[in-house]
């Protein structure tokens, strides 16, 4: 179906992968083609050695322990971000009362680097998988909570009022009127949730954990190995894109309803 733009959704993803490509060609190429100091190829892998990595951590079963791990914090601490942003971000939106009472926590909490929380996580929960799910947590939960509280804030006037004017309550106003208008700020908000949940991932595995992409990461960068570390790299980059083209899907599937003069185009 062609886009406005002129070109159909086949070229587009054909011109993307194109130009995704370029760069892993030359990649590969380069290195074999130009001399390069000893010193420097010790620090590069070229594609093809990535792979055979891979290939290798898959075999010995090296990879699915440590992607299991980092899967499982992943999903736990997104999944919390979801369960209290969501519904928080609904409630501060239609609560004034609220929204002035929690505001200066939600704020300063936002403004906070996530990583200066992780030793006090890891004392409190000790350095096994739940630290690395509350710092997920951290991170995914705030831009979830304000595009939340933003969408409801937007929330048409007229259609809430005529709600009500047929003897809706308000829970009845934030389900059916609220909720619905605030879908793409929500799903605005998961993109960024789920880039955020992915650095908490890393960052927590890198400073204390034994298990885990990041660990595998960190160890490989320790000795040297530099296929091994953009094995994991690769991985994580994989990842963010699916999941990045998944919540699109998902975002396309849910505004349906939604009239085409107020699709983004």
């Amino acid at each position: 179906m062609p886009t406005p733009g002129g070109a159909s959704e086949r070229e587009r993803y054909t011109w993307g992968i194109g130009f995704l490509l370029l760069p892993v060609v030359l990649w590969e190429v380069i290195p074999r083609a130009v001399p390069l100091p000893r010193g420097v190829r010790l620090f590069l892998a070229t594609p093809s050695e990535i792979a055979l990595a891979f290939v290798r951590l898959v075999e010995q079963g090296e990879f699915q322990q440590h992607f299991a791990v980092s899967a499982v914090e992943f999903l736990a601490g997104l999944g919390l971000s979801v369960a209290v942003g969501l519904p928080l971000g609904i409630v501060l939106g239609r609560s004034r009362l609220l929204d002035d009472v929690l505001d200066p926590f939600v704020t300063t909490l936002n403004a906070t680097p996530r990583i200066v929380w992780l030793p006090l996580l890891m004392l409190w929960f000790g350095i096994g998988i739940w630290s690395k799910v509350m710092i997920v947590f951290l991170g995914a939960v705030f831009p979830l909570l304000i595009n939340t509280y933003e969408g409801v804030r937007n929330t048409d006037r007229l259609l809430a009022n005529m709600v009500r004017s047929f003897g809706g309550s308000e829970w009845q106003v934030a389900r059916v009127v609220a909720l619905p208008c605030a879908l793409p700020y929500v799903v605005a908000g998961l993109r960024l949730a789920i880039g955020r949940a992915i650095l908490g991932v890393v960052v927590g595995e890198f400073f204390g954990a034994s298990r885990g992409l990041g660990y595998l990461i960190a160890s490989a960068a320790s000795s040297y190995r530099a296929d091994v570390m953009f094995a994991g790299v690769l991985v994580f980059m994989a990842l963010s894109l699916a999941l990045t083209l998944s919540v699109k899907v998902l975002e396309e599937r849910l505004t349906r309803w939604r009239p085409e003069a107020t699709k983004t185009f």
